[in-house]
């Protein structure tokens, strides 16, 4: 990510998670937090939320398919470990973490109606 490239709004922090295979984290929504997610090894599918319109959007990010997924504030987002391998993500955040501005609902019996499969 370079300092012009689109989605970049700042910079605040980068972080690195792992998710195991079959494995699902989610769903967060951050007020302020722009992120900046790409999957350097492994494979995750992603489940962003959109709950003023109520559309979801998903993709599957790997070495085979990489690109830069950006979540604007305001969208849940939502990720299982795909593959039978651990998987990576990197995330370039334009403000530093704050558990503040940060919404988490639980996966199942949540108020978003996602069914994973």
């Amino acid at each position: 990510m370079r300092n012009d490239s689109s989605g970049y709004l700042g910079f605040g922090e980068v972080y690195i998670s792992t998710v195991k295979p079959g494995a699902i984290k989610g769903w967060k929504k951050h007020r302020e937090m722009t992120l900046n997610i790409v999957v350097p090894a492994g494979k995750i599918h992603f489940i962003l939320y959109d709950e003023y319109s109520g559309e979801f959007r998903e993709i599957t990010l790997s070495p085979d398919n990489y690109r830069r997924l950006t979540v604007s504030p305001g969208i849940w987002i939502a990720f299982r470990g795909d593959g039978d391998r651990e998987s990576m993500l990197i995330n370039f955040a334009d403000i530093p973490h704050d558990p503040a501005e940060t919404d988490n609902l639980e996966l199942v019996n949540s108020l978003i109606p996602y069914e994973w499969k």
